[in-house]
């Protein structure tokens, strides 16, 4: 008998436009890569290139020790298949060259968001891991979060956000 992996993807959707995405890519084996400071900056320069070769808003982003949350705001353009495609080879391939080292496991996990689902709760989700986590008591003193639409110092009031 031969097992059937589940799928992750909606069977029925095209993961292209004006969506909004909340997305966990997990390390290959649990490992915990990210909480070395220079492999979070070697992978963060492939999510900020990945984001604009594919024009899709990076609202929120936090690096756990073993896995990378991100929100992800798709513009008419946007394909969130492409994205994650692009992001994972590249930096996934110069993580290999630096570190010898696999980086991201096969598949990722994504939702995506109904257009009645606050973002500014999401965002706050998102930045607060590290503090259900006990790596930190304030998302505020968490090196490896931020956006790429806004300033790190505006995310220290995210109810004020004008998304």
């Amino acid at each position: 008998m031969k097992l059937q992996r589940k799928r992750n993807r909606l069977e029925h959707f095209n993961y292209k436009g004006n969506y909004r995405y909340f997305l966990t890519i997990c390390i290959q084996k649990g490992k915990e890569y990210f909480k070395r400071q220079e492999a979070v900056n070697l992978v963060l320069e492939y999510l900020k290139t990945s984001a604009a070769v594919f024009k899709g808003q990076v609202l929120a982003y936090c690096f756990m020790p073993d896995h990378l949350h991100q929100l992800i705001l798709g513009n008419e353009g946007f394909s969130l298949l492409k994205f994650v495609k692009d992001f994972k080879q590249k930096s996934g391939y110069h993580f290999r060259r630096v570190f010898k080292e696999t980086l991201w496991q096969k598949s990722y996990y994504d939702h995506v968001l109904r257009q009645d689902e606050d973002l500014i709760r999401v965002m706050r989700y998102i930045f607060e891991n590290p503090v259900r986590k006990g790596l930190v008591c304030d998302f505020r003193d968490y090196p490896y979060l931020g956006s790429l639409v806004f300033d790190r110092k505006d995310l220290d009031e995210l109810e004020h956000l004008e998304i």
